[in-house]
């Protein structure tokens, strides 16, 4: 595998560019196009939260056909709790592009990120649409990746090849999400797309597990909004073989699409509103696989554990008081902690200044390891976080000024 450091990047038969059409306030980008010049394999994951966007109600349906030519996103309107109104402006969006295109409107997809219970101006969508459309380009990654951005303070990218079936296959990524990143998903809009040649069921469950693996192992605030979605389009035109089940071919396609989100879910929690530290936190020897990961997302969205990171505060009393009301089977007699290399408890007892000392220095640090033993059985879970800082407050305070 190879991965590309590159914003310019391609992938065959894909063409996107990113506009300011007036949804914003500001004069940021704020509505995406992304195509496929022929019709492709679509997989999706939305939002487990029980009040849904209109975007996500629509594309949810549309997803089970496994079939799909292009996605539009808009930033800066949320178009959720907009009731009949919004769900008639999402499908006028996908009718617009649809036209626009030269594609069926059910093989349009609609994403939507920003405030909730507002309206979608849609004579700005139409307009926008018209001009992202007439300026769609195969390297225009960066521009979408910039109109689907909200509190963001960067674009997230992420592009790797492979060979694949005899040929050589791209899977390229952008993303956008910093506030409100909590599993099952997280206030993000992910738009993957891959010139391999998959079947839509195999796309699926590939996209399936690479997000349990990768997006729903990070927080951010322990927030889940109401317009999550990862869409992932394969259209074939790398021409590769197409890979059976188990085959040798289906396991490096799924490292791939693993390393793109796996790539993006990292840049979501290091771009986190006011985050100041990148934190890695990993439980071992649980039970089993569920209390693992159970244990260690709890530690990750505790906010006092959080704001001690903020502080730089060695504080491991926040740590193990989190693991006591996660729910798992723990002994804190049995539990040690470590943060860096600074081994701060062991079987449940602080280990003095001097380990406290050690830990202070790696809090120091912009990207923060936490480990924890629970000595319970074989099990592990990674998953990632970053601390909470005051200006993730402001940030919050002001979001709609």
């Amino acid at each position: 595998m190879k991965v590309l450091d590159t914003k310019n990047f391609s992938v065959t038969g894909f063409k996107t560019w990113g506009i300011h059409c007036g949804i914003k306030k500001t004069d940021k980008k704020d509505l995406a196009i992304v195509y496929s010049d022929r019709e492709a394999a679509v997989a999706g994951v939305f939002t487990k939260n029980r009040v849904k966007a209109a975007s996500v109600l629509l594309d949810a349906a549309r997803v089970k056909s496994g079939k799909g030519r292009a996605i539009v996103a808009n930033s800066g309107c949320a178009n959720a709790c907009t009731g009949k109104r919004g769900m008639s402006d999402a499908r006028a969006t996908a009718e617009i592009a649809g036209r626009e295109l030269g594609v069926k409107p059910d093989s349009v997809f609609v994403a939507s990120t920003g405030v909730i219970g507002e309206y979608l101006s849609m004579p700005k969508v139409e307009n926008g649409i018209a001009t992202a459309a007439g300026l769609l380009s195969a390297t225009g990654w960066e521009q979408a990746a910039e109109a689907i951005m909200t509190t963001d303070i960067y674009p997230k990218f992420s592009v790797v090849q492979e060979d694949i079936g005899g040929k050589s296959v791209t899977i390229a990524g952008i993303a956008k999400g910093s506030g409100m990143i909590h599993p099952n998903m997280a206030t993000m809009l992910c738009f993957i797309v891959t010139d391999a040649n998959i079947a839509a069921p195999a796309l699926k469950k590939a996209l399936l597990a690479s997000t349990e693996r990768t997006f729903n192992n990070i927080t951010v605030d322990g927030d889940m909004s109401t317009n999550d979605m990862v869409l992932c389009m394969a259209n074939g035109a790398a021409g590769n073989k197409r890979p059976a089940a188990g085959s040798k071919d289906l396991k490096k396609f799924q490292a791939c699409l693993d390393t793109v989100a796996g790539s993006l879910a990292k840049q979501m929690v290091r771009d986190g509103e006011g985050a100041t530290k990148f934190v890695e936190i990993e439980v071992r020897n649980a039970r089993n696989p569920s209390e693992a990961k159970r244990a260690a997302m709890t530690v990750a969205k505790s906010s006092l554990v959080k704001t001690a990171l903020f502080g730089e505060d060695a504080n491991w009393g926040r740590i193990m008081a989190a693991l006591g009301y996660s729910g798992v089977e723990m002994d804190e007699a049995r539990t040690d902690i470590y943060i860096g290399k600074a081994k701060l408890v062991e079987k449940g007892l602080g280990q003095g200044k001097s380990a406290e000392r050690e830990a202070t220095l790696a809090l120091k640090q912009r990207e923060v390891q936490i480990a924890i033993d629970l000595h319970k059985g074989k099990s592990t879970a990674v998953v990632w976080t970053c601390d909470l800082s005051s200006e993730y407050i402001k940030i919050n305070a002001a979001y709609r000024n």
